[in-house]
């Protein structure tokens, strides 16, 4: 039994928090790489796609503030040349005794990374719902036991789907507009910071629910499993969305830089 319930537990962190943490990580790369190859112009790149993705990532911040019950303290949307290059800020206070709201700073650290995701898929639902349906399907059936060909083989197959429709003004519409909000996706050292100190009472939390669903049995623990990897299914399909966005800016950078800025700069 209690075998059981630490795989079950590892094997939730991995598909959900695990997910969370593995894709910001990649779209960072990808957002980091894609400013910096444009040298010189890169602060103004930023703030050209800044005054929309900006506002989204910091009102994801304050929107879990609410939800977990702290306090707003001050917000800044949207703000350009600043020393120190910040864009955008939500500053707030918790109680440090409430295990809520503790719990809550690892979700308002990650907030930009679940909101624009979702926003992502929100919007390629509304503009080309039967190209978002066939990669929800493709996405949900990866699996890594399936060994790596099986796995390659199906991404190769998400992205072939994503880009059969490359000829269509949606698709154009989803990928400029999708740019704005990915790009603004990465989280800041104090995000990470935040959310990593959220984590520390998350962990615990899950691992006593599995351990009281265990002691239940009866097919509990198993029922939340199933539970929880289909929030990671899902999460898997909007971070996918975005890393894809993401990586198609950072190729759109390189060939700028290639092109252009030998001749600009």
């Amino acid at each position: 039994m209690f075998v059981e319930i630490i795989l079950s537990f590892i094997t939730q962190v991995v598909s959900t928090i695990g997910a969370i943490f593995l894709f910001g990580f990649l779209i960072a790369l990808c957002n980091r790489r894609f400013y910096s190859n444009f040298g010189s112009k890169s602060m103004f790149v930023c703030y050209a796609t800044g005054f929309i993705g900006t506002p989204v990532h910091e009102l994801s911040h304050a929107l879990f503030c609410l939800l977990f019950g702290h306090k707003i303290v001050k917000i800044k949307l949207f703000q350009i040349n600043v020393e120190d290059g910040t864009l955008g800020y939500v500053h707030h206070t918790y109680n440090p005794k409430n295990i809520y709201q503790r719990i809550g700073n690892f979700f308002i650290g990650v907030a930009p990374i679940i909101v624009i995701s979702t926003l992502l898929y929100l919007f390629a639902y509304l503009i080309m719902p039967s190209t978002l349906s066939d990669i929800s399907m493709l996405a949900k059936s990866i699996s890594f036991n399936k060994g790596a060909g099986e796995f390659f083989n199906m991404v190769y197959q998400i992205l072939y789907t994503f880009f059969s429709v490359a000829t269509t003004w949606q698709w154009w519409v989803f990928v400029i507009v999708g740019m704005f909000f990915a790009l603004h996706m990465t989280l800041s050292g104090a995000d990470i910071k935040g959310a990593l100190g959220g984590l520390l009472f998350v962990l615990p939390c899950l691992l006593i629910v599995d351990v009281i669903l265990g002691l239940v049995g009866g097919g509990a623990l198993s029922s939340f499993d199933s539970f929880m990897f289909s929030i990671g299914a899902v999460l898997d399909v909007f971070l996918l969305l975005a890393l894809i966005i993401s990586s198609m800016a950072c190729i759109m950078s390189f060939i700028y830089r290639i092109i252009f800025r030998k001749f600009i700069d």
